[in-house]
């Protein structure tokens, strides 16, 4: 798994702690001087991660080395990337995309988070890149476009990648930015702004 989009590193690292890469104390040490925990995964510092991300648009090329890498193994162990909708603007996206397409790397699996929002503002006002799907298609990938609220959906798509067996999957996960917590909701400040004691406190009675 590479996290393309570095920027969500806390939901990467809160797996590596729950699997036993990290220790819990290493969480309340988040983007603080000397942690293995940086704004974006680093793959010299925090145990478990493959590959340091965050310079945006190189995930997927990193993703599609270790696919064609991995395709000689005999458990054909599969490469899932997480990229963001706002990420598709860098044009190496495009030439990773075309190159798996290429060499018919049916183990490479991209995951789009599409939320419509970037750090400069929305997506379609900084630089369209709707139709994703059809552009993903176009580039010869088999593509399919869910709701990424959707457990059940979620989970049927990755079944649905693991049948293909003559191209990369893309997947286009529609999604809503913090979503579930009234005060994130679809607000494009909250892409990079840590919240304070007391957005904590609301997120978690809206949450439940």
């Amino acid at each position: 798994f590479v996290m393309s989009k570095g920027h969500a590193a806390p939901a990467l690292y809160a797996v590596l702690q729950h699997c036993g890469y990290i220790a819990r104390s290493d969480l309340d040490r988040l983007r603080t001087l000397s942690s293995i925990l940086q704004g974006h995964p680093d793959s010299r510092r925090c145990p478990g991660v493959e590959a340091s991300t965050g310079s945006l648009g190189q995930g997927l090329s990193v993703a599609h080395g270790m696919a064609l890498v991995l395709r000689a193994s005999p458990e054909h162990p599969r490469v899932y990337a997480l990229l963001g909708d706002g990420e598709l603007q860098e044009g190496q996206i495009w030439e990773a995309a075309m190159s798996a397409a290429h060499y018919r790397s049916s183990n490479l699996c991209a995951i789009i988070d599409a939320n419509g929002l970037q750090i400069d503002g929305r997506v379609e006002q900084i630089m369209r890149v709707d139709p994703i799907v059809k552009k993903f298609e176009a580039f010869g990938w088999h593509t399919l476009e869910i709701d990424g609220h959707d457990i059940a959906a979620i989970l049927g798509a990755l079944d649905e990648a693991r049948s293909v067996t003559d191209k990369p999957t893309a997947i286009v996960a529609r999604t809503t930015k913090g979503k579930g917590v009234s005060r994130f909701e679809d607000k494009v400040e909250w892409h990079g702004k840590a919240p304070n004691d007391d957005d904590l406190a609301f997120a978690l009675h809206e949450l439940g």
